[in-house]
Order: structure tokens, then C-alpha cells, then sequence
């Protein structure tokens, strides 16, 4: 799970009566933008008047434990500092059908509403809002399943017809892929620590990447050996 983002605004532009609101957004993988979703919630918070006081967006999964950006936005509601909660779907919010109840279950005990963007408001004190957050909920997870059942599905076929999954023994995509800038940054004087904490590595990888460079970069002599003489491991030099 990546550092949330976050913006916050002022409270100086709230009207009286205006319902404050956070919006919070997530997507799974670096490839993917929350910039729909913080622009669709945007719109829907103008069209409905409320005082948007934060936007909230992370990447990593939803089946994740710990998520800085959902946890600042609910001790928003517990300080009572928020009205609503604005998300795209109940999957962006809900781990599963049971963490999604529980987290509408405290969100209602400070009177704070989870809105989704199709307009559905979720309150638990009403019939109609629990039926809702929980098929919706349970539909999602059941979704959830089903992806995952293929996946194992189509690596089973895959094995099956001898293709090799995973990465190679050896092959570093990350390390390859980053090592030019790290090299460029090292190069630039930055330390290990700087490197690592800019690119979003870990300094083992850092090291890692700069050690592999200079073995590579190292002049190999070898010794001619002479008539008969043979070349055992201490005949190289490194």
C-alpha cells in the first residue's frame, strides 16, 4: 500500500446548514488513475451542496488491512468533523461484507453517512440501508471470488501446458527497470536513503542495483596460464 494523497480545504467558504464532506478514493495498482473518481465525486458533491473538506485518494489493495487514507477519514468523523463519506463504489471503502457493516456501524454511531455516487445514502438505522449495504457489499465480495477462482483457473491450464509462472531465477524487474535512475541519482550525490525513500524502493534494492553496476563495470584480468598449467578459481582475478 502506497502513502495516501490527500487535499484538504478550508471550512472559511461553508454555508450555514452545508453538509461537510470527504471524499475517498482508491484503486488497486500504480497504472491506475483515481482522477475519475475524484472528479465524478466532485461533481456529485457540487450537484447535492456539500462542502467538500478533503479529498482522500490511495493505491493498494481493498482486501488490505491498513489503509492511512480510509483511517484519516474516519477519525475525521470520529472528531465529528465530517457530515458524509463520498465514494465511487462500497468496494473502493469495504474490505468485505463484514468490514463494510462494522465500519457503517461506527460511522453511524458518530452520525456520519456513507453516500455512494449512483446517490444511495447507507444508514444503518433504517431497514432499507442495511439491505442495501449488504447485497451490494456481498456482490462485490462474490465478485471478488469469482476473479480470483479464475486466476487460479487459468494458472492451473497454464502449468498444465508447461508454462513457467513467476519470475526466473535471477531476473529483477524492478531493479532493471529502475536502475539507470538510480544510477543517475547516485551519480548526483543523492545517499542510498534519499534514493530509496524518492523511488519508492527499499535501500537493499538501492544497494543492490549499485553493486551489480560496478561488479559489471569492474575490469576482469586473467592470467595466460602457462603450458600445462591449469586455471583453478584463484587464477581469476575480480
Amino acid at each position: 500500500m502506497n502513502p495516501p494523497t490527500e487535499t484538504v480545504s478550508s471550512f472559511a467558504d461553508l454555508q450555514l446548514g452545508q453538509k461537510r464532506a470527504a471524499i475517498y478514493a482508491r484503486v488497486s495498482t500504480l497504472d491506475q488513475s483515481c482522477a475519475r473518481q475524484e472528479s465524478e465525486l466532485l461533481a456529485y458533491a457540487a450537484r447535492a451542496n456539500y462542502h467538500v473538506v478533503g479529498i482522500w485518494k490511495e493505491t493498494g489493495s481493498g482486501a488490505k488491512d491498513i489503509r492511512p487514507g480510509r483511517q484519516a477519514v474516519v477519525a475525521l468523523a470520529q472528531s465529528r468533523k465530517i457530515d458524509v463519506i463520498l465514494v465511487s463504489e462500497l468496494t473502493r471503502w469495504g474490505r468485505s461484507t463484514l468490514d463494510l457493516l462494522r465500519s457503517l456501524q461506527d460511522l453511524q454511531a458518530v452520525n456520519v453517512s456513507m453516500i455512494a455516487q449512483s446517490g444511495l445514502q447507507f444508514d444503518l438505522t433504517t431497514p432499507q440501508g442495511k439491505l442495501f449495504a449488504s447485497m451490494m457489499a456481498a456482490l462485490a465480495e462474490f465478485e471478488r471470488d469469482l476473479l480470483r477462482e479464475r486466476v487460479r483457473s487459468g494458472m492451473a491450464a497454464a502449468k498444465a501446458r508447461g508454462v513457467r509462472l513467476g519470475r526466473r531465477v535471477g531476473q529483477r524487474v524492478k531493479a532493471d527497470k529502475l536502475g539507470p535512475k538510480v544510477l543517475g541519482l547516485v551519480a548526483g550525490g543523492k545517499s542510498y536513503r534519499q534514493i530509496s525513500q524518492e523511488l519508492r524502493i527499499s535501500k537493499n534494492t538501492v544497494y543492490d542495483i549499485v553493486r551489480r553496476d560496478r561488479i559489471e563495470q569492474k575490469v576482469v584480468p586473467i592470467r595466460t596460464a602457462a603450458p600445462h598449467q591449469n586455471l583453478d578459481r584463484d587464477s581469476v582475478e575480480i
